[in-house]
């Protein structure tokens, strides 16, 4: 289940990088690889068209947001699931 909610995230940077009009399979491999290097900061630069370390460009976010948001997603995605388990056992 872990691993499945892991993979649901990584649509997050390539649909950022779908919409701003970049080829999504390449700079999600680029922020994997970089991620694995240890660069935590390394992140989607839309601008520039390539992934960059977002925190020497000025781009924060609160993790309030971050975190809300992950909740908020996991939620919802357990209200759905509860929905379904009711319609398949009436």
């Amino acid at each position: 289940c872990l691993e499945q909610h892991a993979e649901a995230l990584e649509l997050v940077p390539y649909t950022l990088a779908e919409n701003a009009g970049l080829k999504p399979v390449e700079i999600v491999t680029q922020l994997r690889a970089a991620h694995a290097k240890g660069d935590k900061y390394a992140g989607i630069n839309v601008k520039k068209g390539c992934v960059s370390d977002i925190y020497a460009d000025g781009v924060v976010q609160p993790l309030l947001v971050s975190v809300s948001a992950l909740n908020m997603a996991t939620e919802t995605v357990r209200m759905i699931l509860k929905i379904d388990d009711i319609v398949l056992t009436r």
